[in-house]
């Protein structure tokens, strides 16, 4: 066969053999050519997570977001100042896909052994917000910003998990296995849709430009307290001015808390109120908020009589009513600097509304309180509390009947009282979240429980806390982790921030007013509410600091 191959020419075969060369030249060149690396995916936008028990995520658009999967290193967080501690069996999965105009923002987190009660655990889906920071390969995340502190989160046992009551399980349907709740990404930059699962506990204690208030001591210091307990009577309830009681030890007013790792600013009614200058401070909460109240407003006028200082509380709507023992809370303002500081009783932080023809309430857990809703636009600074009305008896007392959605709740789970406030507290954080964008400005905070030090039996059984020893249970609080699970969990991944006092109030047993009230009954102690001056005066500096 002349002139070819199989009848082929032989220019033919030339230009094969050609192809075939220029073929394999092309593709030992590939990875050194600019040109044509361009059209392989950039490693840097690819998050690789190596979980336990999720596969791992991926991202598909160059977009700044943040993550903390178990057991990597997170470098040099970003100027919010928050530095995350250690999380338990906990796992973060990142899904970034850009969409369109309107992204929307998940976070799934599964539920919880307190909470089911036996019953089969779902995956609860809530909003957060997305925040910027830049995504390195391998898990390894570095965020922008102006501290360099590292910190390596370590995988822990912990079983303290919370959990949240979503869509179909709010409504009781049966198929609870995956829910998602979809709200727009707190952002004005078009963005991505964010998906993470949480489990375990996780940790938010209270920190502000890289010093978390709630690690540290309790020192004693000569210039405390900060007010009389003899004085303050323009402010001070007498059953909480244990000066004005039979006691006799008052050791517990020379207490300081020494933060570890930074000095915390001092306190003055002077710098607080040019601080506060044309600003708002809101308490809500129940009857340890008042105790926060009281206090803070002893701080600021040093215990002193203020003849100038205004009643506004017709203003929020605070009168007492007819046949009532009290208003529902005070609101005070400081003319010199137009600083207004009010307290609003909501034991439950729940709406309460009156249902028809019965002598009942409706509780509705997921829906905050009216006056919050009316009067939010007001405030430059939110701090929330709720806890100790949770139990059955209270809500007997008060004929609240719990509501969720609108209905009266038939989850067996949110039944439950651990489940009925786990889904109250998440819900108004992340209500209060979805309102920062609106009120740029506001500064919120949820501030953890106060502990109980009741002994040998519980209020209505005998139970004491008679100890009159400061720190005789210890003096130092070393944990990162918050001693409210509950509280720290929902504030994740929010701007809302976490006032958390727990752990360093529960080093002060002596503190409470104990038995020595002003109408002492033989055989009930308040191991619940402090004496003032005392411990929720550190709440109040605490917050001051942060401010």
């Amino acid at each position: 066969m002349k002139g070819g191959i199989q009848g082929l020419k032989v220019s033919q075969v030339s230009l094969i053999l050609i192809a075939l060369v220029c073929a394999t030249v092309l593709a030992l060149t590939w990875t050194k050519t600019t040109f044509l690396t361009s059209f392989i995916p950039n490693q840097s936008r690819v998050l690789q997570l190596d979980l336990d028990n999720a596969s791992p995520g991926e991202i598909s658009e160059d977009t700044n977001i943040s993550a903390q999967p178990k057991t990597k290193e997170v470098e040099s967080f970003g100027s919010s100042g928050v530095e995350p501690a250690d999380e338990s069996e906990s796992t973060e999965i990142v899904k970034i896909t850009n969409k369109g105009e309107n992204p929307t923002t998940f976070i799934e987190r599964p539920g919880s052994d307190e909470l089911s009660k036996g019953y089969n655990k779902s995956i609860q889906a809530e909003p957060v917000p997305v925040k910027s920071s830049s995504v390195k390969s391998s898990g390894k995340i570095e965020h922008k910003g102006n501290s360099s502190a590292s910190t390596t989160v370590k995988k822990e046992n912990h079983h303290t998990v919370v959990q949240e009551m979503e869509s179909e399980e709010l409504s009781g349907e049966k198929n609870k296995s995956k829910q998602a709740e979809i709200v727009p990404k707190n952002s004005s930059t078009v963005g991505s849709s964010v998906k993470r699962v949480h489990t375990g506990n996780i940790s938010a204690a209270t920190v502000e430009s890289g010093c978390n208030y709630a690690r540290g001591k309790w020192v004693f210091d000569d210039n405390r307290p900060l007010y009389s307990g003899f004085g303050c009577k323009q402010w001070l309830s007498s059953m909480w001015a244990c000066r004005l009681t039979q006691r006799k030890d008052f050791e517990y007013e020379k207490l300081r808390w020494q933060p570890k790792d930074c000095k915390m600013e001092e306190f003055t009614g002077h710098k607080f109120l040019q601080r506060m200058r044309d600003k708002t401070l809101a308490l809500i909460g129940d009857s340890l908020g008042r105790q926060q109240f009281q206090s803070v407003m002893c701080m600021v006028t040093g215990g002193e009589e203020r003849a100038d200082v205004l009643d506004v509380g017709h203003e929020y709507g605070l009168v007492k009513a007819r046949g009532a023992v009290r208003p529902d809370g005070w609101a005070y303002r400081f003319p010199s600097t137009n600083t207004t500081i009010l307290y609003y009783w909501s034991a439950s932080l729940c709406d309460l509304e009156p249902i028809k023809g019965t002598s009942n309430f409706a509780m509705h857990l997921d829906r905050p309180p009216a006056f919050l809703r009316r009067f939010l636009h007001k405030f430059d600074v939110l701090v929330l509390n709720t806890g100790h009305h949770w139990n059955r008896g209270k809500l007997n007392a008060n004929h609240w009947v719990m509501y969720v959605g609108g209905v009266p709740n038939t989850n067996r789970r949110i039944a439950d009282i651990a489940g009925a406030k786990n889904l109250t507290i998440h819900s108004i954080v992340r209500w209060v979240d979805s309102q920062l964008l609106l009120f740029p400005g506001l500064r919120a905070f949820f501030r953890s429980m106060s502990p109980r030090h009741f002994f040998n039996g519980d209020w209505n059984t005998g139970g004491t806390c008679d100890n009159t020893t400061p720190l005789s249970e210890g003096k130092e609080v070393m944990t990162d982790e918050s001693s409210d699970p509950v509280a720290a969990h929902a504030v994740s991944g929010t701007k809302v921030k976490l006032l958390d006092i727990s752990g360093l109030s529960e080093l002060r047993d002596e503190g409470h007013i104990s038995r020595y009230s002003l109408k002492a009954t033989p055989g009930v102690q308040d191991c619940l509410h402090w004496c003032l001056p005392g411990v929720p005066d550190t709440w109040n500096e605490i917050l001051f600091a942060q401010l």
